[in-house]
This record gives structure tokens, C-alpha cells and sequence, in this order.
């Protein structure tokens, strides 16, 4: 009970901010892996620790030997069997505030009419079944998925976006990447997920989506070519069955600042009361 009573009486300030950055550390790290193959490898790994410790304690020297050197090259293979995960931990601390480039400035009005015209082109390739996969650059830069599509450089429009996506045309078959209010490119290929426990209903173009959040923080919108159905993918997450309201505000949410984002939510409702 003394030494306990010691103990507390000599923590320090220092000491509670070193134990919360540790915390902190291993909280995100934990975030980053969890529901990924990399969590599985992590639970090997504390399984290879505890057996090593047994095998000291028990003196079981030949397993112990095994177990070590095995340890000592696991740290080379764990670089690369990690690599997709710990280029994920270095994109997100770049993605910090310290670091993220500011978004384009564009007036509220133009903002508006350009997620307008982003609905518009979704809810109309919706209708018609018109399979679609539309990609929204954010911090993360898409270059090397540009580069396998063909460039465009054009400004958004309805018009444009469903005519990239009408089936049988040269660019309908591949993924659109959005930059900012540009559409950069067409017929752009995006890597598949490895997630193993996705539901078999799901073609290419969602696992796709789900293939690039998880490689970036870029947002996905989906439309399936059998139902029709919006899907949003993000963060290596999938959000199926969307309204357009829901998309709207997922858009809203990419475009705009969050004290911004009400203005445009506002002048929408506005717009529909006065149909009404």
C-alpha cells in the first residue's frame, strides 16, 4: 500500500502526458488496422510473443531458439506484409491540419450549382441504370489513378457526367475522377479491396470503390447498373441504398466547410418549398 501511495505521489505532469501520447499512439494505430487483415497479423504476433515467453519460463530451449530467430526476421517481413497499412499511417498523419492544403475557393452559389449538377447527373443515371463510378479527390492525391484514364480537364456538368457513363461510348467502362469542380480524367482503373467478408452482391464497381477509400481518403459515389441503387463509399466503408437528400449532404460535406455547409442545405430547402 506504501509503495503504491509512493508511486502516485512521484507522477508527474510529464508522466500523464507521456502515458496519454502512448494512449493516444495506440488508440489510432488500433483504428487504422481494426477490420483489416492487419488485425489478424497483429493477434499472430502477440500469440508468437506470449509463446517465446513460455518457452523461457518453461526452459524450453530449442522452441525458444526457433521462436526468437523467427522473431528477429519476422521485423523484415512485417515492413512488407504491413506495407499497405503503414502507407495508410503515413497518408493520415499527412492529412493532418499542420499539413492539408486548403480547399478552392468558390462562392456559395457556384458551390451550389455545381453539387446540384453532381445530383442531377447521379439521380438520372440512377433512374436509368446506368452504372456509374465517380471518384471526389480530397487530401490524398489520385495522379497515379489519373494517369491510367484518359484526361479530361473538364468543367462538372449533368450533361458531361452522364454522357461519360451511357454504355457502349469509349469512356463509359472505368471510374471518373473529380478534382475540386474539375473532372480530371475518364475510364480511370481503381484498385479492388482485399476485404474478404464483403457481401457476393457486390460487383467490381463497388468493390472498386471500396478498393480506392481504403488506399485514400477520397469519397466514392457508386450507381449500380443492375438496381440502380446509390451507394457512397469512404474510409474503406461502403453506404448502400442512399435518397438523393443523403447524397446531398455527403457532397455537401466534401465541398464545404462546416460552417458553410448550412447556407447551401438552406437555400436548397428553400428552393423546394417554393415547388411545393
Amino acid at each position: 500500500m506504501q509503495y503504491l501511495k509512493e508511486l502516485f505521489l512521484n507522477i508527474s505532469i510529464r508522466h500523464i502526458i507521456d502515458m496519454a501520447i502512448v494512449a493516444l499512439v495506440f488508440y489510432k494505430v488500433f483504428l487504422l488496422i481494426r477490420e483489416t487483415r492487419a488485425e489478424q497479423i497483429v493477434k499472430g504476433i502477440v500469440l508468437l510473443l506470449l509463446a517465446t515467453k513460455i518457452s523461457q519460463w518453461l526452459k524450453l530451449y530449442t522452441v525458444l531458439w526457433i521462436l526468437e530467430k523467427t522473431m528477429t526476421v519476422g521485423v523484415i517481413a512485417l515492413l512488407i506484409v504491413f506495407q499497405p497499412e503503414l502507407r495508410r499511417a503515413l497518408e493520415y498523419l499527412g492529412r493532418s491540419r499542420f499539413f492539408t492544403r486548403s480547399f478552392v475557393e468558390i462562392k456559395d452559389e457556384d458551390m451550389n450549382n455545381l453539387i446540384e449538377e453532381i445530383i442531377e447527373a447521379v439521380a438520372s443515371l440512377s433512374r436509368q441504370k446506368i452504372g456509374a463510378l465517380i471518384v471526389f479527390e480530397q487530401e490524398t492525391g489520385l495522379n497515379e489513378i489519373v494517369e491510367t484514364g484518359t484526361k479530361i480537364g473538364g468543367d462538372i456538368s449533368t450533361g458531361l457526367l452522364i454522357n461519360i457513363f451511357i454504355p457502349n461510348t469509349p469512356l463509359h467502362d472505368g471510374a471518373v475522377v473529380v478534382r475540386k469542380n474539375i473532372i480530371k480524367a475518364a475510364s480511370c482503373f481503381l484498385p479492388l479491396t482485399d476485404n474478404a467478408n464483403l457481401s457476393k452482391d457486390l460487383g467490381t464497381r463497388h468493390r472498386a470503390a471500396l478498393g480506392v477509400t481504403e488506399k485514400s481518403d477520397a469519397l466514392v459515389v457508386v450507381v449500380s447498373e443492375e438496381t440502380g441503387s446509390i451507394s457512397v463509399a469512404e474510409n474503406g466503408k461502403l453506404s448502400r441504398y442512399l435518397d438523393i437528400s443523403t447524397l446531398r449532404q455527403t457532397l455537401v460535406d466534401v465541398y464545404k466547410p462546416e460552417k458553410q455547409k448550412q447556407s447551401i442545405l438552406s437555400k436548397w430547402r428553400g428552393k423546394n418549398e417554393e415547388k411545393e
